[in-house]
C-alpha cells in the first residue's frame, strides 16, 4: 500500500489527525478538478452538490468554486486549455482513497453520500415493538384523513407491516393438533383456531434457507413460534393415531427447555420483565417510594434555593447564612455502589438506538467489545411499563459475563468476577422521570452494570422536550438528575454520556464536567458529590452533528482536568467538611472515570486515544456500525482484512441471533431483516483494508465508485438499497407484500414496496 502507517507502539508520536479547523489542506489535499471541457454540466452538479438544473450552474456556484474551476485550467499558447497534471494518488477530503485499479468513476459518489444523516444512530424513529406485538395499521398515502400523525423521529420513515394473511390463535400456536390450549377470548375471539387452514391459506410458504432448518430449534431444541414458524415443517410432522385419525404435532428436542407461558423468557436471554411487572407499573401499582420522598424535598429545597437567589443585595452576610440555616438535608443516603472499571483493555460499544439492539451486541461482544449499552430508552414509556421500551433492556448472556481486566486498577475491591458488560442508557427531561426509572430499573433488571443518563442526543424531538442535549445548558437540573438517580439506583452506579456543547464554539463540557464532579457551589457544601461515576464525552457540540471531525483535542483537555480533581477536591473539603463517603462515585477517594468518544474506527485510532488523549477508554460508535470487527483488530493490534465470504458469514450471523430475539414467524423474520438492512445502510460504507491506498481510514471518509475483489464484495459495497433487498433476501427469502424499508439518509430518500 501507499499510505504509511506510524507505528502505534511509539506513544511520543502522536498518531492524531488534525482537527478541521487545525491545518486541514495539510491533513486533507483539495479535491483535484477536470478540465472545463471533459465535464458535463450534470457532472458539474453531482460534484459539486448545487441543487437545481444543469442550465443554472454558473449562477448556484459559489465564487470561491468558479474561482477554483478557472485556476485549474492553463492556457497553453496556441493549444487551448490544457489540464493540469494530477498525482491520482492525491487525497481528496472526503473520500476515501481506494487503489486506482479498483476506482470506476471517482466522482460518482463524493456528493450522494456526504450527505449521509448519521444521527438517525442517537435518535430512534416512530416506536418500533421488540416483542412482536406492533401496530397492523397500513397507513395509505391517498386517505390522509385516516392516517394516524406519526411521532418521533424520522416522521416520515415508514416500514409497513408483516402477518400472516389468517392470523392463528396463540392457543394453538405451539400444542398439538388434537390438544389445543384454552382460548382466553372464547366465542369472541378473532383469530384462527382451524390448525390446518392456517397452514394452507393463513401463512406463507416455508423459507428453504439454511437448508430448510430453523436456526431457533437447532439451538434450542425447540422452537417458540411453534406452528407459525417459516421453517415449521422441520420441526413438525403427521402421526396416525389408534383410532386411525391424523394428528399434527411439533417435535422438540429431548433437552429442550419447556416453553412458559411467557414466551419472552427465552434461553440465553436476561433482564426479561414479566407481565404482571409491566402491568403493575402500568397501571401504577408498582411503588416508588424512595423516589417519592426525594422528589418531595427536591421541591421543597427548590424553594429554599430560590430565597437565595432572590434575597437583596444589600443584605448582611448574617441574613443570608440564615436563610442556609433553613435547608434540611434530604431524607435518604445513596446506597454503597457496586465497583467498576474502564481501561485500556476495555473497548466500549456506544448505544446505539436502533442498530444498538441485542443481536447486533451479542455480535460485537464476541468480536470483543467488553462493555455494551442498551439502545437508548425514554424514561417515561418505562415508568408506564410500555413491553416496547422494557424489550430495549434485554441482554444476551454473554453481556453477563464479566469484562477483561489486567489487575493494575486502583480501584478499591474492585473484582471483574463481580462486574459484568451490559449498561442501560435513558432518555429523561425532569428529575422526577429519571428518579422514578432509576429506582424502578434494579428492582427489575437483575443484570444492569450501570445506569447511564444521555446528555448528547441532538435530535430535535428530544432536544425540544428538554433531554439528551438539551440537559447541557440546564447544568443544575442535570446535577439534580445525577444526584437523585445516585440515592434511589441502589447500588447500581450513575453515569452521563455530554457533548462539547450545544452550539459551535462555545463548548461548555468543562464546566458540565465540574458540575457532576463536585455540584453546583450551594449544593456542594451541603450535600457533597453528586456521585457521577463515569463521564463519556463526544467531541461534537450538537449544533455540529456529524459534519466535522470529534475534536480529541477538547477531550484531551477534558481528560486532563478530570485527573487534576482529586487534588481540587482536596482543596474544596478538610476534615469538618468532608462528604459522606457514600455520596463519592465508585471509590472512596471518589475517582470518576472519563471515556472518549467520536470518530474511532481503527486500532490506530484507539491507542492514540489512549496514549495521547488520556482518557480512561473509548467507546465506538459508528465505527462499530460500519466494522463491528473493529474490536477484534483492537484486541490484537493490527489492521484485519475481512474477506467477501467472512463478511457475508456475519451478515448470516446477524440473521441466526435475529431470528432467536424476534422469533422465527411472519413478524420475527420481517423484524430481523428490517434491523439487518439498517445495519446494511452502515456496512455499506466499509472499504476493504487491501484495496485502500491510505491508512489509517477515516471515519469522516466516503467510499467512491469501486469494484471489489470479487463479485460478492462489489455486492457488500453496494449503496443501492435494492442490493440490500437482494442480500436480506439470500437468508430470509422474499419480503411480505406489506414490507417497506426507507433507507433513513438524505442520500436515500426513496422507499420501496419488497414483493411478496
Amino acid at each position: 500500500m501507499s499510505g504509511h502507517v506510524q507505528n502505534s507502539a511509539e506513544p511520543e508520536q502522536s498518531l492524531k489527525r488534525p482537527i478541521d479547523h487545525f491545518s486541514e489542506e495539510q491533513a486533507r489535499p483539495s479535491q483535484p478538478i477536470l478540465p472545463e471541457d471533459s465535464v458535463t454540466k450534470a457532472e458539474k452538479i453531482e460534484r459539486n452538490g448545487v441543487n437545481g438544473k444543469a442550465e443554472d450552474l454558473d449562477e448556484q456556484e459559489p465564487a470561491a468554486k468558479r474561482i477554483k474551476m478557472e485556476d485549474s485550467i492553463e492556457t497553453v499558447a496556441g493549444n487551448g486549455p490544457e489540464e493540469k497534471k494530477v498525482d491520482s494518488r492525491d487525497k481528496v477530503k472526503g473520500i476515501a482513497l481506494v487503489k486506482t485499479e479498483y476506482l470506476i468513476d471517482t466522482y460518482k459518489r463524493a456528493v450522494t453520500t456526504s450527505t449521509l444523516d448519521d444521527d438517525a444512530a442517537e435518535g430512534r424513529g416512530h416506536a418500533d415493538d421488540r416483542d412482536n406485538n406492533g401496530d397492523n395499521r397500513k397507513g395509505g398515502r391517498g386517505d390522509k384523513k385516516k392516517k394516524r400523525k406519526e411521532k418521533g423521529q424520522n416522521k416520515n420513515r415508514e416500514f409497513g407491516s408483516w402477518y400472516d394473511m389468517i392470523r392463528l390463535c396463540n392457543s394453538r400456536a405451539n400444542t398439538p393438533e388434537f390438544s389445543p390450549k384454552e382460548c382466553s377470548f372464547g366465542d369472541t375471539c378473532k383469530c384462527c383456531h382451524d390448525l390446518r387452514k392456517y397452514l394452507k391459506e393463513g401463512k406463507r410458504e416455508d423459507l428453504d434457507t439454511f437448508d430448510k432448518r430453523c436456526p431457533v430449534w437447532e439451538v434450542h431444541g425447540t422452537c417458540y413460534a411453534g406452528w407459525k414458524c417459516r421453517f415449521v415443517s422441520s420441526h413438525s410432522k403427521e402421526i396416525e393415531r389408534e383410532d386411525g385419525r391424523k394428528e399434527l404435532v411439533l417435535i422438540d428436542k429431548d433437552d429442550a427447555k419447556p416453553l412458559e407461558d411467557d414466551d419472552e423468557n427465552r434461553k440465553g436471554v436476561y433482564n426479561v420483565v414479566s407481565t404482571a411487572d409491566k402491568l403493575d407499573l402500568a397501571r401504577r401499582r408498582a411503588k416508588t417510594e424512595k423516589s417519592d420522598k426525594y422528589i418531595e424535598w427536591l421541591e421543597n429545597d427548590q424553594k429554599e434555593m430560590d430565597k437565595i437567589y432572590h434575597q437583596k443585595k444589600e443584605e448582611t452576610a448574617e441574613k443570608r447564612e440564615e436563610n442556609r440555616a433553613t435547608f434540611t438535608d434530604p431524607p435518604l443516603l445513596p446506597s454503597e455502589k457496586r465497583r467498576i472499571y474502564f481501561g485500556p483493555e476495555t473497548p466500549v460499544l456506544a448505544p446505539l438506538t436502533t442498530q444498538g439492539n441485542l443481536p447486533f451486541r451479542r455480535m460485537c461482544v464476541e468480536f470483543g467489545a467488553q462493555l455494551t449499552y442498551s439502545e437508548m430508552a425514554m424514561s417515561i414509556p418505562l415508568i408506564q411499563g410500555q413491553k416496547s421500551e422494557w424489550a430495549l433492556m434485554k441482554a444476551h448472556e454473554s453481556e453477563i459475563s464479566a469484562p477483561r481486566y489486567t489487575p493494575t486498577s486502583v480501584v478499591q475491591e474492585y473484582t471483574n468476577s463481580k462486574d459484568l458488560k451490559f449498561g442501560a442508557q435513558i432518555s429523561a427531561s425532569k428529575p422526577w422521570q429519571a428518579l422514578k426509572a432509576a429506582e424502578v430499573m434494579p428492582r427489575l433488571l437483575p443484570h444492569l452494570r450501570v445506569i447511564d443518563i444521555n446528555c448528547g442526543c441532538p435530535i430535535e424531538l428530544v432536544y425540544q422536550q428538554g433531554a439528551g442535549s438539551a440537559l447541557l445548558d440546564a447544568p443544575s437540573k442535570l446535577e439534580k438528575m445525577i444526584r437523585g438517580m445516585n440515592v434511589v439506583s441502589g447500588e447500581v452506579p450513575i453515569t452521563a454520556k455530554i457533548r462539547m456543547g450545544t452550539r459551535d464554539g462555545k463548548p461548555t463540557a468543562q464546566k458540565t464536567i465540574e458540575r457532576l464532579a463536585f455540584g453546583g457551589y450551594e449544593a456542594r457544601q451541603r450535600l457533597g458529590a453528586p456521585g457521577c461515576a463515569a463521564i463519556t464525552l463526544h467531541g461534537r457540540s450538537r449544533q455540529q452533528r456529524y459534519t466535522k471531525n470529534a475534536d480529541w483535542s477538547y477531550i484531551a483537555e477534558c481528560a486532563t482536568l478530570v485527573k487534576s480533581y482529586n487534588q481540587k477536591k482536596d482543596d474544596l473539603t478538610d476534615t469538618i467538611n468532608e462528604p459522606d463517603a457514600r455520596t463519592q462515585a465508585n471509590t472512596l477517594d471518589g475517582r470518576m472515570y472519563f471515556v472518549g468518544n467520536g470518530d474511532c474506527y481503527s486500532h490506530v485510532d484507539y491507542l492514540d486515544h489512549i496514549q495521547n488523549a488520556g482518557v480512561d477508554s473509548v467507546m465506538v460508535a459508528r465505527g462499530a456500525l460500519i466494522k463491528p470487527w473493529i474490536f477484534e483488530e483492537i484486541e490484537k493490534g493490527q489492521y484485519i482484512d475481512k474477506s467477501a465470504s467472512e463478511r457475508l458469514g456475519y451478515i448470516e450471523k446477524f440473521v441466526r441471533y435475529g431470528l432467536e430475539a424476534w422469533g422465527s414467524d411472519e413478524v420475527g423474520v420481517g423484524q430481523t431483516r428490517r434491523f439487518l438492512l439498517e445495519w446494511l445502510s452502515f456496512a455499506h460504507r466499509y472499504v476493504p483494508v487491501g484495496i485502500l491506498a491510505h491508512l489509517p481510514p477515516s471515519l469522516q471518509d466516503r467510499p467512491p465508485a469501486y469494484r471489489g475483489r470479487s463479485d460478492l464484495e462489489t455486492l457488500l459495497a453496494s449503496d443501492n438499497y435494492l442490493d440490500w433487498i437482494k442480500i436480506s433476501e439470500m437468508y430470509l427469502g422474499p419480503a411480505h407484500k406489506d414490507f417497506r424499508f426507507q433507507p433513513k439518509h438524505k442520500s436515500n430518500s426513496y422507499e420501496i414496496e419488497a414483493e411478496g
